[in-house]
């Protein structure tokens, strides 16, 4: 089987004379999981609407499992899950009679008990999907994007209404399908869902990939360095950027006879790395 799963090649899409896509390129190896950050607008959801077939670029070269998605037949979309950013479901059909339908377009389908155990909907399996709340709705997204057991699993936003339980849930099931040699496109706004689940991670801003790399390298090694924070004799807010920030407090409580007035060391999270790539304020980080 090919390693490379996904390839984009100067992908480029156009609404008018804004460029919502605008020269991208990237890949993705088979039991990966990759995550593609950004601000709303970036681009991540069209980009991934063209991965999934339902856009057409306006330049570039995109495939998918080997397979051109726009023009991809039955057999391809047999290999890949789709969990889409937002879903209307009109459906008067209950919860396990929508899951059984969706079965049937798949040649290896996951038996529907054991997928209304992996999203925690059991207990709704006889209840019509209109009268599930937001947060079960999506749930039955992640259903009907897992039951064909696919190769490729599209996730755009899809804890989006999860509480913090029924995330901690979700990830440990995408945990698991990853054992399952299941490979995994995620977008998200949780940082630490990213940190969680991905192997690597592209960040978007304005239709470009700004930065790309694991969690723990995004940035470079300089912006995941620790922050030694205090204040001096003098009331003043002092910094230091430090590789060793142990040595460092060493070294100033030495200076200071000891006593080092409002002592932090501000360790980056992906989050803070994450701001200062696309541009927005930093927040203050967490102190160790």
């Amino acid at each position: 089987m090919q390693n490379t799963i996904i390839d984009v090649e100067g992908l480029v899409k156009r609404y008018g004379d804004f460029p919502a896509v605008d020269d991208v390129s990237f890949s993705m190896e088979r039991g990966q999981c990759l995550a593609i950050l950004g601000p709303n607008g970036a681009g991540k959801t069209t980009t991934v609407e063209i991965l999934e077939g339902f856009r057409s670029p306006a330049a570039g070269a995109v495939t998918v499992l080997g397979v051109t998605p726009r023009t991809a037949g039955r057999q391809w979309h047999n290999r890949v899950g789709i969990v889409l950013q937002s879903v209307f479901n009109a459906s008067t059909l209950k919860v396990r009679e929508e899951l059984q339908l969706a079965a049937t377009s798949y040649s290896n389908p996951r038996p529907v008990d054991e997928v209304l155990e992996l999203v925690g909907l059991s207990e709704k399996a006889t209840s019509r999907v209109g009268k599930l709340s937001g947060g079960q709705r999506r749930r039955l997204d992640v259903a009907l994007g897992i039951i064909g057991r696919p190769e490729l699993l599209f996730l755009d936003e899809p804890t989006t209404g999860f509480d913090p339980t029924a995330r901690h849930s979700f990830w440990e099931m995408i945990e698991g399908l990853r054992l399952e040699d299941t490979s995994v496109l995620l977008t998200t706004h949780y940082l630490d869902e990213a940190a969680r689940l991905a192997d690597r991670v592209l960040v978007m801003a304005k239709g470009k990939i700004v930065a790309e790399g694991t969690p723990e390298s995004l940035g470079g090694p300089r912006a995941h360095l620790p922050r030694v924070r205090w204040t001096d004799d003098k009331g003043r807010t002092c910094e230091k950027v430090s590789a060793d920030p142990t040595a460092e407090v060493i070294a100033l409580s030495r200076e200071m006879g000891g006593v080092i007035r409002d002592l932090e060391v501000i360790r980056p999270t992906l989050e803070d790395v994450y701001l200062q790539l696309v541009g927005e304020k930093t927040p203050e980080g967490h102190a160790a």
